[in-house]
């Protein structure tokens, strides 16, 4: 979801079976860094630790290692690499970690969202 100026510029949701939260976590911070030019300037928001953890600490080094962690593989590693791809293309949008079920208003929209393909199927 892309919110400029307290509105919805651009939203998505998706559903992928027989898959993990992980999985789609990384798959929305794909989606939402995929809305923003390679110049924009802006806060990128998630609630999910690894996925802040790995797009603005680990990822630079796993590269670096031929996509290997200190203690073993990267998991993920497809997505990984592709989430860390877009990040690179868009070196001014600053990731950053927010608490999940806190009050935040685009947080709890986005969390909606990603329940949003159950309301449609039922």
């Amino acid at each position: 979801m892309f919110v400029r100026d307290n509105v919805i510029v651009q939203q998505e949701y998706g559903f992928e079976p027989r898959t993990t939260n992980n999985r789609m976590e990384l798959r929305a911070m794909m989606a939402g860094l995929s809305m923003l030019g390679p110049g924009d300037a802006v806060d990128v928001y998630s609630d999910s630790q690894l996925v802040v953890k790995t797009l603005t600490e680990w990822a630079r080094s796993w590269e670096g290692r031929g996509w290997k962690r200190k203690t073993g593989a990267v998991e993920n590693l497809d997505l990984v690499q592709a989430a860390w791809a877009v990040a690179k293309e868009r070196p001014l949008a600053r990731i950053q970690w927010i608490r999940a079920h806190d009050g935040s208003r685009w947080n709890e929209y986005a969390d909606a969202l990603s329940t949003a393909h159950v309301r449609e199927t039922l």
